[in-house]
């Protein structure tokens, strides 16, 4: 896996991700930041190929049945249970480890960026691997009700860049909640 690992969240400031199966804001919609979302995991680096997007079932199952699988992007889907990808789903995967394995062979002249989308436990997983890893994180300024969580950016493991390409700079604002874009690279890269 010579490849760089990428996780894409939105955050409150206590780090929640989510709330009853949505996003904590649900049902105020953030188009825009949802619209970074789409352009971050939908553009290739490397013209002719795709990215991939990796997920949990319960990650895949709250993304609007109209909008599965995610346009443009190679969907797998992570599962101990399912014995068969879920309807719309490219790929079902038992783990991570098989996942990226399934990008390095099967997928590996189709396949570009790897993006984590989540949940929780896969972005613990994503955040602890060996590999190079950015985290690309939407800051929600306004703190909302949550029961799922993103594990806490080290310091000694991440570092905050000042900028990166492609990602805005300036505060956002949408139906009078703020947020800012910010990309964390794994120390040592």
């Amino acid at each position: 896996m010579s490849r760089w690992l990428n996780g894409i969240v939105a955050v409150c400031p206590d780090l929640g991700i989510g709330r009853n199966g949505n996003l904590p804001w649900h049902p105020v919609r953030l188009s825009n930041e949802f619209k970074h979302f789409r352009k971050m995991t939908s553009t290739p680096s490397v013209t002719g190929k795709q990215n991939v997007v990796i997920m949990g079932r319960k990650t895949w199952f709250s993304i609007p049945e109209k909008n599965r699988p995610l346009n443009g992007r190679i969907n797998i889907v992570l599962s101990r249970e399912c014995k068969t990808a879920p309807a719309g789903a490219h790929y079902l995967a038992a783990d991570f480890k098989s996942a990226l394995e399934l990008v390095d062979t099967e997928l590996a002249d189709q396949a570009d960026q790897v993006w984590v989308i989540g949940g929780s436990s896969l972005y613990k997983e994503m955040m602890e691997t060996p590999w190079p890893r950015r985290l690309f994180v939407t800051r929600i300024l306004n703190q909302f009700e949550c029961d799922t969580f993103l594990p806490a950016i080290s310091p000694d493991k991440y570092h905050l860049l000042p900028e990166f390409p492609g990602v805005p700079q300036e505060l956002q604002e949408e139906n009078g909640i703020q947020y800012k874009f910010e990309v964390y690279e794994s120390v040592g890269q």
